[in-house]
């Protein structure tokens, strides 16, 4: 068992120290950069708290769009050729695809993007 507070949750503590004790102090050109760092650690939690469950799901339907096996970045990478080419042009998979990818990586980055009945997946 691991230690707690979790990954996830020691991110989301520092991220306050951050934001409610440092940033206050910091000379004006420095608040850009130490909002920046807030930011990533924000999406480092989320993807934390998601697990790999959203890269296996969209490896899972690639593979199933594509007819063929790989990893996630080869197929994404095949997917963008062929999309590029007309492959996939009407396709309401491949359009499903893109849209569930869509909402996976917004809920990760800038989940206030959202309306409330999509930041969950």
């Amino acid at each position: 068992m691991r230690e707690q507070p979790d990954g996830a949750a020691l991110l989301a503590i520092a991220r306050e120290v951050l934001l409610r004790e440092l940033l206050p102090g910091l000379p004006e050109d420095k608040v850009y950069a130490a909002r920046m760092i807030a930011n990533a650690m924000s999406i480092a939690e989320r993807q934390l708290r998601a697990g790999e469950e959203p890269q296996r799901e969209e490896r899972g339907a690639l593979v199933v769009l594509l007819q063929r096996e790989g990893g996630l970045a080869e197929l994404n990478h095949e997917l963008a050729a062929r999309i590029r080419q007309g492959g996939f042009d009407g396709n309401r998979e491949a359009w499903s695809l893109l849209w569930d990818s869509t909402l996976q990586r917004v809920r990760e980055s800038a989940p206030k993007a959202l309306p409330a009945s999509d930041r969950m997946g």
